[in-house]
């Protein structure tokens, strides 16, 4: 069967730089069996052919009205796949999905009739903030980063922005490319509106958010920018894990050498 990305060179490379995060979110140890998810807003790279395929399956709702996304395009890792297997073969792990003209519902145009991941909800939300607000990002990433994960575990930890100093002060890179931090997000049921919602709420002012107990989810201009963040605050949490199990807290750079950081390379906090 001819592939929805044969001769189209951007919806192709947009997949396969997608596949290419997932690959290193399994090496990394941050996907075990189907964990985690990706979904990545291609609107832009559809074309007028696309938009006129038939439905490979039936009309599915999203389970919330989302506006803000009639008409667009995702292409979404599918739900019980493996991020092994979607570095290798992403159309057949993974599936672009339309929305539907009631915006609370979608269907599935390409390759094959691959099931969404089930946190869609989840991540449809967040772009359909990421549109009304005129955000250039086009993508979300969910996954299991193993150290992030044991620090959620701390309740000392999750007080606003405790984790996010810590973080930071590690490590110069990890203040310059996650400047924005990391928000928290309290413990919710996985794919539920209630995680949705407080995720939603924390991307307000953070690119990267630690759900409790589970994962994190980070918002980016593509797959690899949001993999990006999460792996410089993965960096960060390794050193302070390290630094703890030879026996010490880490003394971490200063409040004024953080705020001599923040000058220097004009970030925005």
């Amino acid at each position: 069967m001819k592939s929805i990305l044969e001769g189209r060179t951007a919806l192709r490379a947009e997949v396969e730089k997608t596949a290419e995060v997932a690959g290193y979110l399994w090496q990394n140890g941050w996907a075990e069996r189907n964990g985690g998810n990706i979904t990545v807003n291609v609107t832009h790279l559809v074309d007028n052919d696309i938009r006129q395929l038939p439905a490979i399956s039936e009309q599915r709702p999203i389970g919330i009205t989302l506006p803000a996304l009639r008409g667009c395009y995702f292409y979404c890792k599918g739900t019980g796949k493996r991020m092994r297997d979607l570095a290798r073969q992403p159309m057949e792990n993974g599936s672009i999905i339309r929305i539907q003209e009631d915006c609370a519902s979608y269907v599935i145009i390409a390759d094959q009739p691959v099931l969404p991941t089930s946190e869609l909800p989840s991540h449809l939300a967040v772009h359909a903030r990421l549109i009304e607000s005129g955000s250039p990002y086009k993508a979300t990433v969910h996954t299991h980063p193993i150290e992030l994960v044991a620090m959620s575990h701390h309740r000392p930890f999750l007080g606003k922005d405790v984790l996010t100093n810590i973080l930071w002060s590690m490590i110069p890179e990890t203040k310059a490319f996650c400047p924005l931090g990391l928000g928290i997000v309290p413990y919710a049921l996985p794919g539920s509106n209630a995680l949705a919602e407080s995720t939603l709420r924390e991307l307000e002012d953070y690119d990267v958010v630690l759900w409790e107990k589970h994962g994190v989810f980070a918002k980016g201009l593509d797959a690899m920018d949001a993999f990006d963040q999460i792996d410089v605050l993965s960096k960060s949490a390794k050193i302070y894990l390290s630094a703890k199990a030879m026996g010490f807290v880490p003394e971490g750079m200063t409040e004024a050498q953080m705020k001599e950081m923040t000058a220097a390379f004009h970030l925005p906090r």
